[in-house]
């Protein structure tokens, strides 16, 4: 009875994965097979990468496309304050060289009555005359409007020309072609690059149906 418990004991344990496959060897893989699941597993680690440098190009397309964006906004930003600037200086330079015209303009009345004064002051002969006096005056007069920028339009030619000149009065002729200035009745005057007031005038212009 004892013998028959040892013999018993003594039965080998095989393992499962040991177990005899059909026609008594155990299965096992190919090199086939081995280098077929390499490159399975190769082309699946493959498109994982593919999948994410796809992801990262389009992470960065989007990124740069953010960046040019920005970079464009900012230099909008910096054209429009330049810009900006530019006009105020600009506004303020015209502010200083125009903001005495009203003044300026009232003073030219003042310079005309001193020209008339010349024009029908007496002569005299002794000494330092009347004339002369007023003649000092005006001269300063000039020299100040000169240093406001204040400069009188001299009539180069006689064609009448509205942008600077105001008709006070209009005759027919048969002697022009064209409107031309017979006589300067009041001086006109420029605050550097713009009108400050009109040359007053006479027009002789053609009659009509020449």
């Amino acid at each position: 009875m004892t013998d028959e418990k040892d013999k018993a004991d003594e039965i080998e344990f095989i393992p499962e994965d040991q177990a005899e496959a059909p026609g008594g060897a155990p299965e096992r893989p190919t090199p086939e097979k081995k280098e077929k699941e390499a490159e399975d597993k190769a082309a699946e680690n493959s498109r994982h990468v593919k999948e994410k440098l796809k992801k990262k190009d389009a992470e960065i397309k989007s990124l740069k496309k953010e960046l040019d964006d920005l970079k464009d906004a900012h230099l909008r930003r910096l054209a429009d304050m330049e810009n900006l600037r530019k006009r105020f200086e600009r506004e303020k330079a015209e502010f200083q060289q125009y903001a005495l015209s009203g003044l300026l303009s009232e003073l030219l009345d003042v310079g005309d009555n001193f020209e008339r004064a010349l024009q029908s002051a007496p002569a005299e002969t002794d000494g330092k005359t009347f004339r002369e006096g007023v003649e000092l005056i005006l001269r300063m007069f000039q020299s100040l409007l000169a240093r406001h920028g204040v400069r009188a339009i001299e009539l180069k030619d006689k064609a009448f020309d509205p942008n600077f000149q105001h008709a006070m009065s209009v005759a027919e002729s048969d002697e022009v072609r064209e409107p031309i200035v017979s006589e300067e009745l009041q001086k006109g005057y420029m605050l550097h690059d713009r009108l400050l007031r009109p040359t007053l005038v006479r027009v002789l212009v053609p009659k009509k149906g020449q």
